[in-house]
C-alpha cells in the first residue's frame, strides 16, 4: 500500500511517517506536502496513492479547499485534533480520522480497513463522498467557543494595548509583517502570521479572503462581482490596498461562510 501524507507539523509528519513504515505489510510513503498550494500540486502531477493521510489544519488555510481545487481520486484519512465528538459527527461521510496524537492501534485499524475495501472492489474504488462544506460547517458549531482568542496585546511605544476581538476589523500581511487594523481605524504589529491567526479565532467570524487578509464579517461593507468569476469585497476601513479580492480557489468557501 502506498500514502501521501499532508500535514504542516514536520515533526508530526515524520511520526506517522515512522509508523506506517512499521506497519506489517510496510505502508509506503510516496511523498508528502504542508500546505493546500503543495497537495494540490502533488495530486494533480502525481499518479494518486492508495491512501491520503489529510491534516485539516494547513499552513495556508483548511484542507477542505483541496477537494475544490482537484479531483481527489484516491482514499481520504483526516488527521486532526478536534474531539472525539465531531469525529462521531464526520463519519456520516464514511471517511476514517485519526485523533492526534495519532495511536498506532487506530492507524492499524484504519489501514485495516482500508485494505479490506480494496480487497471488495477489484477495479480502483472512487474515493469516498465528500461534502466540504457539511464538514467546515459541523467544525464550526462543535468548535468551543472558549478556546478561541479573546483579545490581543501589542506594543505602543513603552507601553501595552490590550486589543478585544469584537474591536478588530481584520488582519493582514504587508512586507512580511501581520497588522492588526481595529474598528477605530488604527493599526498595530503583531507578532504572529495569519496562518496562527486563523487558529486562534472563531471562523464564524473570520474568514481568510485570500493570502493577505483574514477579515471579520462586519467589516465586509459590499461584495462586487470581479473577473474571471471573482469576487471583490470592500473593507471599512479602508485597507492599505484598497478593495480585497478573494482568491479564486477560495470564493465557493466564502459563499459558504456568508450563508452560515
Amino acid at each position: 500500500m502506498t500514502a501521501f501524507i499532508v500535514e504542516d507539523e514536520p515533526l508530526a509528519a515524520r511520526r506517522l511517517g515512522d509508523m506506517l513504515r512499521r506497519q506489517q505489510p510496510p505502508v509506503q510513503v510516496l511523498a508528502t506536502a504542508d500546505s493546500v498550494e503543495a497537495a494540490a500540486a502533488l495530486l494533480e502531477t502525481a499518479a494518486p496513492p492508495d491512501v491520503l493521510f489529510l491534516d485539516i489544519h494547513l499552513a495556508d488555510g483548511l484542507s477542505f479547499e483541496l477537494f475544490e481545487r482537484v479531483d481527489v481520486r484516491c482514499p481520504v484519512v483526516f488527521t486532526t485534533a478536534y474531539d472525539q465528538y465531531a469525529l462521531r459527527a464526520f463519519k456520516v461521510n464514511s471517511i476514517d480520522y485519526l485523533l492526534k496524537p495519532i495511536d498506532e492501534d487506530e492507524l492499524q485499524a484504519a489501514l485495516h480497513k482500508l485494505r479490506a475495501l480494496r480487497a471488495a472492489a477489484p477495479a480502483p474504488a472512487p474515493a469516498p463522498a465528500f461534502d466540504a462544506a457539511l464538514l467546515s460547517q459541523v467544525l464550526q458549531q462543535l468548535q468551543p467557543q472558549n478556546q478561541y482568542k479573546k483579545q490581543f496585546v501589542v506594543k505602543v511605544g513603552e507601553h501595552l494595548k490590550v486589543i478585544p476581538v469584537e474591536q478588530i476589523s481584520y488582519f493582514f500581511s504587508l512586507e512580511k509583517a501581520t497588522f492588526v487594523q481595529t474598528r477605530e481605524n488604527r493599526r498595530f504589529v503583531l507578532d504572529q502570521t495569519l496562518e496562527q491567526l486563523e487558529k486562534l479565532l472563531d471562523p464564524r467570524q473570520f474568514f481568510r479572503l485570500n493570502r493577505a487578509y483574514l477579515v471579520h464579517h462586519d467589516a465586509i461593507q459590499d461584495i462586487i462581482h470581479y473577473t474571471n468569476s471573482r469576487l471583490k469585497t470592500v473593507l471599512q476601513p479602508v485597507g492599505p490596498e484598497g478593495d480585497v479580492l478573494v482568491s479564486r480557489e477560495r470564493v465557493p468557501a466564502f459563499r459558504a461562510w456568508l450563508e452560515r
